[in-house]
């Protein structure tokens, strides 16, 4: 791949034709985080160039601060930094329609029609083989696993659906998931999969390669390789099928417990581990609390169920209290059915270790008892159970149950045996999930709220 780092005139002239196009199409996507808020402008973090203008396709590399005005009540803070790779050409050929960012009037792409390059095979396959060849432009690293193999001549597509991100399917062999709103910082999402392939967790994919930038001497992880496990079926999928067939997903539950504690087994022997006494748990019950205030006020809903959800928090707090103490770890972070995969053979794998985008990175990366996880996997239990005609509460209450037995099984630790613990996370999970669905779904209010009604009850059972 030829390459070249754009200097800071090319790179004025060029951001300034695109400004106006890209103001119209980023609020667009769906991984574009910064909906109902105009963008006002743009600072460039890196510009790389990849394929030169004057040829049939170009292609540039951007890491672009997206400015916008600040949320009503929110933090100010510098903007968003997004990553795109954008492609140019005469002409949009029909297949390459969806694309389309817009015609460029004036500076290096003038006269030039460019649009996400991911959606175009030739772009895609470009950077497999930076990978495969470890090839270094600029501020881009193109990085290969130790022993891993990239074959040649793998067709590229681009996958649909995605919502924070973006993934290419490389012939049915890997799987490059492209991070579009990106950090400075360690990333979870290649840091946990490379911890536990060294601690040989057969669970979760190893990294083939990842693409990484350092810009400014502040390092990014920009993309993550892995294997692509053709015809596995996510576990949101899977549920919802059997769910709508009338069949039992309980065998599947369990075995899906079993995995997710084979995976926190790993990474408590390849990560450290710390004991939370009773400072440390009210730190974590103190955020609870306060997310509970800031969505009381942002839902009313909520309102009639305070005091009981308080209780869930008030009730761990009086256990640290009196002495006890809980073991943290690194987790998932944010695992529900849709990040569990099952492969034809039936074993089940758990992906996008990428924790909740919102988050902070370092919040992303704090030790956690284990029994977050857990709880994010019993709230996607009931979020199916409710996609079926009438909920199915009897199949939630069967898979919960099942899960937390498979999880028993190989950790030799039921969830269900440390209650107060168990309900603090669901009801801060729920909790969460309100405030979601009533900005984005609020046709799908009354799942999370039937939840609210059973934990903001004394006894949570």
């Amino acid at each position: 791949m030829a390459g070249t780092v754009t200097t800071s005139g090319t790179t004025g002239s060029l951001l300034a034709s695109l400004d106006p196009l890209l103001r119209a199409w980023l609020p667009r996507q769906r991984w574009f985080a910064g909906k109902g808020r105009p963008v006002t402008g743009f600072t460039p973090v890196a510009v790389t160039e990849l394929l030169p203008t004057g040829g049939r396709l170009s292609l540039y590399h951007l890491l672009l601060r997206v400015h916008q005005p600040d949320a009503p009540g929110g933090e100010p803070h510098p903007g968003d930094c997004y990553q795109l790779l954008i492609g140019a050409r005469e002409a949009l050929p029909p297949r390459l329609a969806p694309a389309l960012i817009g015609h460029v009037d004036e500076g290096p792409l003038a006269g030039q029609t460019v649009y996400d390059a991911l959606f175009d095979p030739r772009p895609a396959e470009l950077l497999l083989e930076a990978l495969r060849d470890r090839t270094r432009i600029g501020v881009l690293r193109f990085e290969r696993g130790p022993g891993q193999e990239i074959r040649p001549g793998l067709v590229a597509r681009l996958m649909t659906g995605e919502q924070s991100n973006s993934s290419v399917v490389y012939g049915d062999t890997f799987i490059l998931k492209l991070l579009r709103r990106v950090l400075p910082g360690v990333n979870p999402d290649l840091e946990l999969p490379l911890a536990l392939a060294r601690a040989g967790c057969p669970r979760v994919p190893a990294p083939a390669g990842w693409l990484r930038a350092e810009p400014a001497g502040e390092p990014y992880v920009l993309a993550v390789l892995q294997p692509y496990v053709s015809g596995a079926g996510d576990g949101w999928e899977l549920a919802l099928r059997e769910l709508a067939k009338g069949e039992d997903f309980t065998a599947e539950a369990r075995a899906l417990g079993r995995a997710t504690a084979e995976v926190h087994t790993a990474l408590a022997r390849a990560l450290p581990t710390v004991t939370l006494g009773h400072s440390q748990l009210q730190s974590l019950v103190d955020g609870m609390t306060e997310r509970l205030a800031t969505a009381v006020q942002a839902v009313p809903a909520l309102r009639p169920y305070e005091d009981g959800l308080r209780s869930a928090y008030s009730a761990l707090s009086s256990l640290a209290a009196e002495g006890r103490t809980w073991t943290a770890q690194r987790v998932h972070g944010d695992l529900h059915l849709g990040q569990c995969l099952r492969s034809p053979s039936g074993d089940w794998s758990l992906i996008d270790f990428e924790g909740e985008p919102a988050r902070p990175l370092a919040e992303r990366r704090m030790p956690q008892p284990p029994v977050r996880d857990i709880a994010g996997m019993l709230r996607s239990f009931d979020y199916a159970a409710h996609s079926a005609g009438r909920p199915a509460l009897d199949w939630a209450h069967a898979c919960r149950a099942a899960y937390c037995s498979g999880y028993a099984d190989a950790s030799g630790l039921d969830p269900r045996t440390d209650p107060v613990l168990l309900r603090a996370y669901e009801t801060d999970k729920a909790v969460y999930e309100v405030v979601y669905e009533a900005r984005h779904r609020p046709d799908w209010l009354p799942v999370p709220l039937s939840a609210i009604r059973r934990l903001a009850a004394s006894d949570p059972t």
